[in-house]
């Protein structure tokens, strides 16, 4: 399995990625400049957090018109693996990858802090390998996190079993209160119907060493890898 990471201008994640792919989880991985157009034979392409493009005009709106995107979606089309955390999720729904959108956050203020997300979809790579009575407690970072669909497209997500992750409470209780940016559904993160690409608002890769005294992100890496290469 070989990881490429995109990094766009004002990416800030990238690294983060990197570090715990290669340096925790012992995986190739390489980083793809956002303006080459290669994907240098990557069998799953991350898309991560920051501020691509300084978010000048809505997060991600930019960043899914570079070079790199057209391979990125090709790569999806053909049924290639992708993921977007955070900006990258913004990214992925700006680019009609995913389905919905991301608002600001419902207090109107970037949020930094950690949650705690219940896995949901039974039969994806990303979350297969989780303990589904469990609270798996992830960072956010983000001003604009507000998962939003219309109810025809939330009642499909939730059928298609396409709703990855939902924010809750630290006992794993899904409820109002635990919800940080006010998503609909409380919805932390979504795949395409396909099943191959996902975007998560919360970031895995900032609890998945252990100096930090949170691995709860690295378990989501490792259900991505027991089931890829299974």
């Amino acid at each position: 399995m070989k990881f490429g990471v995109v990094v766009f201008p004002g990416s800030n994640c990238d690294e983060d990625v990197v570090y715990v792919l290669k340096n925790i989880l012992n995986q190739d991985v390489v980083k793809l400049w956002h303006k080459d157009q290669s994907l240098h034979n990557c069998d799953f392409i991350i898309l991560p957090g920051g501020f691509s493009y300084g978010d000048y005009l809505r997060s991600g709106a930019i960043a899914r018109f570079s070079p790199i995107m057209d391979s990125v979606v090709n790569h999806a089309e053909k049924g290639g693996y992708l993921m977007g955390i955070c900006n990258g999720f913004q990214v992925l729904a700006e680019a009609g990858l995913v389905p919905g959108a991301l608002l600001r956050n419902i207090e109107q203020k970037f949020i930094c802090k950690n949650t705690f997300i219940k896995p949901y979809a039974s039969n994806s790579i990303v979350t297969s390998g989780l303990d589904y009575n469990r609270a798996y407690k992830i960072p956010v970072a983000h001003a604009e996190g507000r998962y939003f669909a219309d109810q025809n497209t939330l009642a499909e997500l939730h059928k298609n079993n396409q709703v990855l992750f939902k924010y809750c409470d630290e006992q794993g209780n899904v409820c109002q209160e635990a919800n940080c940016n006010g998503s609909e559904n409380n919805i932390a993160g979504v795949s395409n119907k396909r099943g191959n690409v996902f975007g998560l608002m919360p970031h895995p890769e900032r609890a998945a060493d252990s100096l930090l005294g949170n691995l709860d992100g690295k378990e989501i890496f490792e259900s991505i890898l027991q089931m890829v290469e299974a």
